[in-house]
């Protein structure tokens, strides 16, 4: 290690990376097997040491052991012996652990809004025309304050969507109740995979990722991506997320005389497979810009193929340990990978490419004015720090030492889009319900009066004509009275 460059080992001269061009990106690759993890160790541990941040996926769990000293071994020594690194002193390095699930570090979150449209639909493996569904809910969220902030605000908002899809077709377009409900059984699964826990607050604040420690080296950033990578969408997608916030939220600086944040993207692969054509844009529009926020990018891969010619171009800096060429495919890659380095006219590259042992590889850096070195048949020099993971017990210990407990562990659910929605949904449905009682009232006040008015119109009838026993006697006795009456007057008259 000097002020100005991390070492990296030695062919016939010493091999640097220098800090100066170390934001023009890079890429290590590699067969199985071959060294690629103990390559990004050792230059985590040298950016560390002067003063540079850096983040990692630890993949496997090995990249962990930086928060402990190396256990001196015979070959370990040799090794530095043989490169010149001396001294060689068994070091621990300032390390914070992180885990998008909150089991072995600090929780990372983001926002639903953070994440955007563009990147969920493809964490989704959404279509066009769902994708197109996904961007008008994130607009109408937009258009009447509405955050979203967790998968069930999205949720909600998916809901409220295919409730008003009429009038949301007059202005943003067709929406298809079809693809709000595939999106919805889409969300459902990604929350099964444990994305639940992704997307909330607090979420990440971009310098956390930018610290030194008190003696003024470098944080060592150490994602756990063990069971991240059964999820390979997410772990990818999360990944592409925080290069895209930390090119969109950095100033401009220009090119500094060291980088800012070193990020390493292991299983580099996992980025570009069946991407679409808008999304690989995007990671080239990154790669290109984001040296001027001071933040340098390395792809780690097996195949150097991995990653497309558009930001492969971008990669000065190039560490390749062994390839295997076994079929004709394999041999084409060896070829294809051996052109991308400057010629040494000592060796042929894709020859020796094929013959390099555990801990060798062909190194190119850049060097003076930004241009790429001679590649060099490099022995890597062995790490400070212990070569696999730790224990239970040591992660626990750093963890309780750190400062982002505080502000990370504890889960924050403020109001968002699956509040007001909610309260906005109860409040119809109040009103509603006022409403039909109002109209059974009404509708009830009306039949008592149609009721009362027809009691008032109609005369009352006769229950029969036929009459009773009473009434027959009292009318029969009443015409024979009237007979008698009659006679006795006429006959009276009659008489006179």
């Amino acid at each position: 290690m000097t002020e100005n460059a991390v070492f990296l080992g030695k062919s016939q001269t010493p091999e640097y990376l220098n800090l100066k061009y170390a934001n023009r990106h890079g890429l290590i690759a590699g067969a199985t097997g071959t060294g690629k993890t103990v390559t990004l160790q050792i230059i985590a541990e040298g950016l560390s040491e002067a003063g540079v941040p850096v983040f990692v996926a630890d993949v496997k769990g090995d990249l962990a052991g930086l928060s402990q000293p190396v256990k001196m071994k015979d070959f370990l020594t040799n090794r530095a012996e043989t490169v010149g690194l001396a001294p060689y002193e068994p070091t621990e390095f300032p390390v914070c652990f992180w885990d998008l699930f909150g089991k072995q570090g600090h929780p990372i979150r983001t926002t639903v809004t953070e994440m955007g449209p563009l990147l969920l639909a493809r964490l989704l493996g959404l279509n066009d025309t769902q994708e197109g569904v996904l961007t008008l809910a994130f607009r109408l969220a937009d258009d009447e304050g509405l955050l979203l902030l967790d998968l069930k605000d999205l949720r909600i908002l998916l809901v409220e969507v295919a409730n008003r899809s009429k009038e949301l077709s007059v202005e943003y377009g067709h929406v298809s109740k079809a693809s709000v409900g595939a999106i919805q059984r889409r969300l459902l699964a990604l929350e099964e995979q444990g994305a639940k826990k992704f997307f909330g607050e607090p979420a990440l604040e971009l310098n956390d990722f930018l610290r030194t420690d008190e003696n003024g080296a470098g944080i060592i950033n150490i994602l756990a991506a063990d069971k991240l990578m059964q999820t390979p969408k997410l772990y990818a997608t999360f990944l592409l997320w925080l290069l895209s916030e930390l090119f969109e939220e950095l100033p401009e600086i220009g090119d500094p005389e060291k980088p800012k944040l070193v990020f390493f993207f292991d299983e580099a692969h996992l980025l570009f497979d069946e991407a679409p054509k808008a999304l690989l844009q995007k990671v080239e529009q990154v790669v290109r810009l984001i040296r001027s926020k001071g933040v340098s990018v390395f792809f780690v891969t097996q195949n150097p193929l991995d990653v497309p010619d558009s930001v492969s171009s971008q990669l000065g800096n190039r560490v390749l340990h062994a390839l295997r060429a076994f079929t004709p495919r394999e041999q084409r890659v060896v070829k294809a990978a051996a052109e991308t380095f400057r010629p040494n006219p000592a060796f042929k590259a894709v020859k020796v490419i094929t013959e390099l042992g555990i801990g060798e590889a062909l190194v190119s850096t850049l060097i003076k004015k930004g241009t790429p070195g001679v590649v060099q048949r490099t022995l890597i020099r062995p790490p400070k720090s212990r070569m696999g993971p730790v224990t239970k017990a040591e992660r626990k210990a750093v963890l309780q030492y750190s400062d982002m407990a505080d502000k990370y562990n504890d889960t924050v659910d403020r109001e968002s889009a699956y509040e007001v929605l909610q309260e906005r949904a109860e409040r119809i449905a109040k009103e509603e319900e006022k409403a039909r009682l109002r109209a059974e009232k009404e509708q009830s006040r009306k039949s008592s009066r149609n009721t009362r008015s027809s009691r008032r119109t109609t005369p009352r009838r006769r229950r029969s004509n036929r009459q009773t026993v009473s009434e027959a006697a009292f009318k029969t006795a009443a015409r024979t009275l009237a007979r008698e009456l009659v006679r006795g007057v006429l006959g009276s008259l009659k008489r006179r």
